[in-house]
């Protein structure tokens, strides 16, 4: 998950904890003035002021040294975000970077269940953590262990095995990380999402037989979902027009294969522009396959039937899509 994504994923959480908090009844004094220190960090975290949140929560952790937790996650986030690559080396940059990790491992230690959403922050303390080490500090040293502790905390969620499998193979350690992903798929079988992180680890590879397996096996497990087999389709199409050392024979497998698949996400959804260009693009490789000319003009005619097919429903999706709307929406 890249850095965009995960910021967004914690301002989210982060709109939601005024709810949690305000069903809380612990009404110390320090307890009090944590709490609207916290809440006023958080109203800065959500307009990414990011100096200022940190400074507010590192004020509600002073009020009260036994605040909630998950104060440490948001702390450490808050540092992440003041953390900027193109400045690395200098001090106050880098000390951004080592107080994100200090936090993010208190936050994966003193977070409790009983926090506001505290099993769904303290994960992503771990993930975070384990991010920050990888992308930022380049470190699979201190990545791997805070990985491996993710699993023991959560062994039966396949994402935490793709994480670690992706740490493997970002440091070229391939046998390693292919069994990480592996070990996913053992875990959830028939979870489609496993063999889309599968596959897009054999395809990084290059391993185009194992890539394909992988997505045929999503495709089974999700069979009325007719993006998963125009997806078959797509790389089908790419590997036939990439890869210039294929023979005849694989070339009409590739083709016959990919049309196969095309058709399937077709009868699930007539309108899928995008099954009905590749269909077209599939079919004229095919006819440049085929050497009766007769067979080869009715594949390209019926490539020609598809393309206009697809334009015209593009066409009818774009002119609803700019249509105005009536009162109340209709």
């Amino acid at each position: 998950m890249n850095s965009r994504f995960r910021l967004a994923g914690a301002v989210v959480l982060v709109g939601g904890l005024s709810v949690a908090f305000a069903a809380c009844g612990q009404y110390s004094i320090s307890n009090i003035r944590a709490l609207k220190a916290f809440k006023d960090a958080n109203d800065l975290y959500k307009k990414s002021e990011f100096k200022a949140a940190a400074a507010g929560y590192e004020d509600a952790l002073q009020r009260n040294p036994d605040f909630y937790g998950i104060t440490y996650f948001f702390l450490g986030n808050a540092y992440d975000n003041l953390y900027k690559p193109a400045k690395a080396g200098e001090a106050e940059n880098d000390a951004y970077l080592q107080k994100a990790v200090e936090n993010y491992k208190l936050a994966t230690e003193k977070i409790k269940d009983t926090d506001p959403q505290g099993p769904q922050i303290r994960k992503l303390a771990y993930e975070y953590l384990i991010a920050t080490y990888n992308d930022k500090m380049h470190d699979l040293e201190k990545a791997e262990p805070v990985a491996k502790q993710l699993i023991a905390l959560e062994p039966n969620e396949p994402q935490n095995y793709e994480a670690l499998g992706k740490l493997y193979e970002d440091s070229g350690r391939y046998e390693e990380a292919e069994a990480q992903f592996l070990k996913a798929v053992d875990i959830r079988p028939s979870d489609a999402t496993v063999y889309q992180a599968l596959a897009g680890y054999y395809n990084r590879q290059g391993n185009f037989d194992k890539t394909m397996e992988a997505w045929n096996k999503r495709a089974n497990a999700e069979p009325n979902n007719p993006e998963a087999w125009h997806t078959i389709a797509t790389y089908y199409a790419d590997e036939l027009i990439r890869d210039k050392r294929l023979n005849k024979d694989k070339q009409q497998e590739y083709v016959t294969k990919g049309i196969a698949a095309d058709d399937r996400a077709i009868l699930l959804n007539a309108e899928y522009v995008e099954a009905l260009q590749y269909k077209n693009i599939l079919l004229h490789i095919q006819a440049n396959l085929e050497k009766d000319p007769a067979k080869q003009k009715a594949l390209i005619q019926q490539a020609d039937d598809l393309k206009a097919k697809a334009a015209e429903i593009q066409k009818k999706q774009n002119a609803g899509a700019a249509a105005p709307k009536g009162r109340g929406g209709e």
